[in-house]
């Protein structure tokens, strides 16, 4: 919208006269493009998914006069606030959340001022889709009542769903959950569901079927991100029953008995046949077909059988009657029919008791065998028992019931008229555990109701059970413990597992394995639990003291169980403690101990403690011995070698000991070795531990050796040619005699 631009004069009083000095002109919006940011909005268009905040738009105009220009926006009464704007620089800035589908256009009156003339523009504003709304169904809830005989591929129903938003954003396809499973499919595009190609309705398996229906939208933009959106519906399809299964008789088979007082025209028993389609049964047409020797008839339209003969004019004990059920369509024609056996016995008074019959006559004990654990419900087929009353009318009621362990079976019926066939059902499962009992026996006590007599009989019902692999093997513990000697021999047993399996036969049978990474050096017997040691194992607590393994006990299908083995194998004592030398030698000053020291292999305490003790020492009260560390040192008394000197005789200050080390094990072991102790004091130490050093570099001891040898040899030639040249002379002088002087020196001591 573009404005008038308009002045506003000003007078000026110029020498008593009125003059036009200067005309101000109103400022004015820039005009602005379909693409441009800043102007007067004319043209502007907003995504409804703009976010609360955003800079939209900059406002932008001039004053003819330079002047600085000032912005506002401003709503017709009534309607919402969607922007507010920087009066100043003219940033407009979004403050209300847009929706295009609740209003598409937004007015707004957008002004410019120059602080004096003031221009006004009404805009309107473009608001665009974004892929922000869902699928809508409509017309829900979907329920439609489909025959059971509509043809595959027919349509059932229309379903439809709406999306406000446009283009893709609003486009719809539809689609079925579980397809693979569905009797049903849909048109993608029109919403038609129909029955599947191939696929037939049941009323009489299926009434109802439920389908969810998806409508997903095209997608679309929102915030930035593409977004697709959709919906679910059930639809619940009701099938109708139509005429397509005979009837069937209730209550089969029949029995049914005629005394010997009984009238003529009496009813004896009523078959009920149904229609097979529940949903819109026929009518039932009931019809003789043969066997009745004209002695009995039938109601049409109930069932109801009569005699139409007394009793004393029946020739036959027993009549079979073959009865048709027919149904009869609405027009009153016959569609399909069934048939069922009638069997009426003729009997007299109350005279006999309730009595048992089996396949082959009257029968008081019936006997079965069967698996155990049957499943609860489950009907005893194996029993054909059938009870009989041969009285009539009241005297033909009785009750049955089952005496012995309860809870287990039930009997049905409970109430019997004239005749019955005795069904045995299994009520409880897990009592009928061949474990726990091998057979079962129960008395099956038939005793009328209303007679004064209460005639009544008994069968026995014996069930022998056999057994199933219905247990696992199970370990007397979770875990066992053991302990064995290192010094055991290869194949010796280390404990015994023992696992049971109550099942009998093959599946009772247990066999033992075991497995793990401490399994090395063990074997188990597969039969008897029995684990021992490899024939070539040889265990030392020195190397592992500790093994874990796991044992399986399992039957002969493959059920097992677990538990875990500990075993800890002692310690022996079979290491003698040892010196690293059996002769030593160690030098002692006076004043400070010296040391011995002996190792022990052993794993364990005690065996691997060692005692030390001095075995023999001559004097014997010149050295103490640490028990525990083997530390040697002189008695407290001798500080100096003068009083060694005046304990001995042995002046050269060297001491031989036997010292032993011994282990604390049961039995003990003990080893001796021989200590020679030089004892000095320090300055002396000192020549010693020379000494003691060229004994680690023996060339140097040899050079020493071979110097003082040639020096021995050089003295002693001139020495024998002095002596030579001396006696040479002196026979000379005294040819016929001889001298003969011995110089004796003064006697050696021990030098310390």
């Amino acid at each position: 919208m573009k404005h008038v631009r308009h002045f506003t004069p000003l007078l000026v009083l110029c020498s008593m006269q009125v003059c036009l000095v200067h005309a101000n002109y109103a400022p004015y919006f820039f005009d602005n493009g379909p693409s441009s940011t800043n102007g007067n909005m004319a043209l502007l268009s907003l995504s409804e998914d703009t976010s609360i905040g955003t800079h939209v738009y900059t406002l932008n105009g001039t004053d003819p006069e330079g002047e600085p220009v000032t912005y506002g926006i401003k709503f017709e009464a009534g309607l919402r606030r969607y922007f507010a704007i920087d009066v100043n620089f003219g940033n407009v800035t979004l403050i209300e959340e847009l929706d295009r589908e609740k209003e598409d256009e937004i007015e707004v009156i957008v002004s410019i001022s120059d602080g004096i003339n003031t221009v006004d523009e009404k805009v309107r504003i473009l608001i665009t889709d974004a892929n922000d709304e869902s699928p809508e169904f409509i017309n829900t809830p979907y329920i439609v009542h489909v025959p059971e005989d509509t043809p595959s591929g027919s349509s059932i129903l229309k379903t439809e769903a709406v999306d406000r938003d446009t283009g893709s954003g609003g486009s719809i396809n539809y689609f079925l959950q579980n397809i693979h499973t569905n009797k049903f499919t849909i048109d993608r595009h029109s919403g038609v569901l129909r029955i599947k190609r191939g696929v037939t309705l049941d009323y009489e398996k299926s009434r109802t079927h439920f389908v969810t229906v998806v409508a997903k939208d095209g997608g679309g933009k929102l915030r930035g991100n593409n977004k697709v959106f959709s919906a679910t519906t059930t639809v619940t399809i009701n099938v109708e029953d139509v005429q397509d299964t005979p009837p069937m008789f209730i209550g089969t088979p029949y029995y049914g008995y005629v005394y010997e007082d009984t009238l003529a025209g009496s009813e004896v028993l009523t078959v009920i046949a149904l229609d097979g389609d529940r949903g819109k049964p026929n009518n039932i047409h009931y019809s003789l077909v043969n066997g009745s020797e004209s002695s009995f008839d039938i109601n049409n339209a109930t069932g109801a059988i009569s005699v139409i003969k007394s009793p004393n004019q029946l020739k036959k004990e027993v009549y079979e009657l073959k009865i048709q059920a027919s149904e009869l369509s609405a027009e009153g024609n016959v569609s399909v029919y069934a048939f069922a056996t009638v069997i009426i016995r003729i009997v007299d008074l109350n005279n006999h008791p309730p009595t048992f019959y089996g396949e082959n006559g009257p029968q008081n004990r019936f006997e079965l065998t069967m698996y155990e654990h049957p499943p609860e419900g489950e009907i005893l087929r194996g029993l054909k028992i059938t009870v009989n009353d041969s009285d009539q009318g009241a005297n033909a009621k009785f009750n049955l019931r089952l005496v012995g362990p309860g809870g287990i079976f039930r009997v049905v019926p409970q109430t019997v008229l004239n005749e019955a066939q005795v069904t045995v059902i299994v009520e409880n499962s897990a009592t009928i555990d061949y474990e726990q009992f091998q057979m079962l026996s129960f008395k099956l006590l038939a005793i009328e109701v209303n007679t004064p007599e209460k005639f009544s009989s008994t069968a026995d019902i014996v069930i022998r059970l056999l057994d199933t692999n219905d247990n696992v093997p199970k370990f007397s513990s979770d875990y066992y413990i053991a302990r064995i000697p290192e010094n055991s021999p290869g194949g010796s047993n280390v404990v015994a597992v023992t696992a049971t399996d109550p099942d009998s036969g093959l599946w009772g049978e247990v066999k033992y394995s075991i497995y793990g990474t401490g399994t090395d050096l063990f074997l188990i017997h597969p039969s008897t639990g029995i684990i021992y040691t490899q024939p070539w194992a040889v265990l030392d607590a020195e190397v592992s003291s500790k093994y874990n393994f796991y044992v399986k006990a399992e039957d002969t299908e493959g059920k097992y169980s677990l538990a875990e083995v500990f075993i800890t194998v002692l310690d022996v004592n079979d290491h003698p403690p040892e010196f690293s030398e059996n002769i030593q030698e160690k030098t002692m000053i006076i004043g400070s101990p010296v040391k011995i020291e002996a190792v022990d292999q052993d794993a364990e305490e005690p065996n691997n403690i060692v005692d030390y003790s001095i075995m023999q020492a001559d004097p014997a009260n010149v050295f103490d011995i640490d028990q525990s560390t083997g530390e040697i040192k002189l008695k407290s008394y001798i500080r100096s070698l003068d009083i060694i000197h005046n304990i001995t005789k042995n002046k050269d200050c060297i001491w031989s000991l036997i010292v032993q080390a011994k282990d604390r094990g049961s039995p003990s072991f003990s080893t001796t070795a021989v200590l020679k102790i030089d004892i000095t004091e320090e300055m002396k130490s000192r020549v010693k531990s020379y000494i003691l050093g060229l004994k680690q570099h023996p060339w140097t001891i040899f050079g020493i050796f071979m110097s003082g040898v040639l020096s021995t040899i050089s003295v002693t030639m001139v020495i024998s040619t002095i002596i030579y040249w001396k006696n040479l002379k002196r026979s000379r002088l005294h040819p016929q005699g001889k001298i003969r002087k011995i110089i004796r020196g003064p006697p050696r001591s021990s030098i310390c």
